[in-house]
């Protein structure tokens, strides 16, 4: 497979807050009734088959930024464009989040997130089609993500390939994100504890299927 642009996925810094103002609380009120009563959050819009999936987030940079020469950029436009929309996942260079990559299946779910840039938020989703693997970029002299204390009878960074399967219905913005969850901090809904904002430096961030199937909710109805 055709080695895609790189990214920056493992040691970045917290996201930059969404350009848009909040929701209005009573917009929000309203908004979370709609979900509530529809129920349709509690339920995967994904067939698994009887097989137990895993979920997750998974954070990319829609917007070119160059390190040692190099361009991190790497959308979901990026992968669509990449043979069989197939690209390895590589750059990951935080324990917790290799770990995360190292637990991920062959089809477990993820949402593709554009983060540091004006709107952060989610845009699509992949799916996992090769499990963890050495990633060649730790081995790369010339390459931002070089780890020189990374040998390959023991490598320290693993990698994963993505698949791409469809946009969001519409963009799910950080914002909209924050909204739900300061709201369900309060109320014990879905959100409640979702690691994009206790964990907000991970680039790979687990979800469970409750905040999965809550988030493709979202999509159904208008942005507050």
């Amino acid at each position: 497979m055709p080695k895609p642009r790189k990214r920056l996925a493992g040691a970045a810094g917290p996201d930059k807050r969404a350009s848009g103002k909040c929701p209005k609380t009573e917009n929000l009120d309203e908004a979370l009734a709609k979900v509530e009563k529809s129920n349709h959050w509690k339920t995967s819009a994904f067939k698994n088959h009887g097989k137990i999936l895993n979920y997750w987030l998974m954070k990319s940079e829609p917007e070119s930024r160059m390190e040692k020469g190099v361009d991190v950029k790497f959308s979901i436009e990026d992968l669509k464009a990449q043979p069989k929309q197939t690209a390895c996942w590589d750059g990951v260079r935080n324990y917790q989040a290799r770990n995360f990559l190292r637990t991920m299946k062959v089809e477990d779910e993820a949402f593709f997130y554009h983060s540091n840039c004006k709107q952060p938020g989610i845009v699509g989703l992949v799916k996992i089609v090769k499990e963890a693997y050495p990633d060649y970029t730790q081995f790369e002299k010339n390459n931002p993500h070089y780890d020189p204390s990374s040998k390959e009878d023991n490598p320290k960074w693993s990698m994963v390939d993505v698949q791409f399967v469809r946009m969001m219905k519409r963009f799910i913005s950080l914002a909209e994100l924050k909204a739900y969850h300061q709201a369900h901090r309060v109320t014990g809904g879905p959100l409640k504890n979702m690691a994009l904002f206790i964990h907000q430096r991970l680039s790979v961030q687990p979800l469970t299927q409750e905040e999965f199937d809550f988030i493709l909710s979202l999509e159904e109805m208008e942005p507050n």
